[in-house]
């Protein structure tokens, strides 16, 4: 199953700051599945989807 990027962080944050994983929260709000995974190649989290859930709007 193919994911989509939602939105990208960088890995950098202030200490105490979670902006990805508060991002995700809110998307799950909305009714999403959404889930932070950490890319290493880019040194950034990304708030991702499953492609399907995206393509069906949920």
């Amino acid at each position: 199953m193919r994911r989509v990027v939602l939105e990208r962080f960088p890995a950098g944050s202030p200490r105490g700051s979670w902006p990805a994983e508060e991002y995700a929260a809110q998307r799950k709000r909305e009714g999403l599945a959404a889930e932070v995974v950490m890319d290493l190649d880019s040194d950034a989290f990304l708030v991702v989807v499953r492609r399907r859930e995206v393509l069906s709007g949920h």
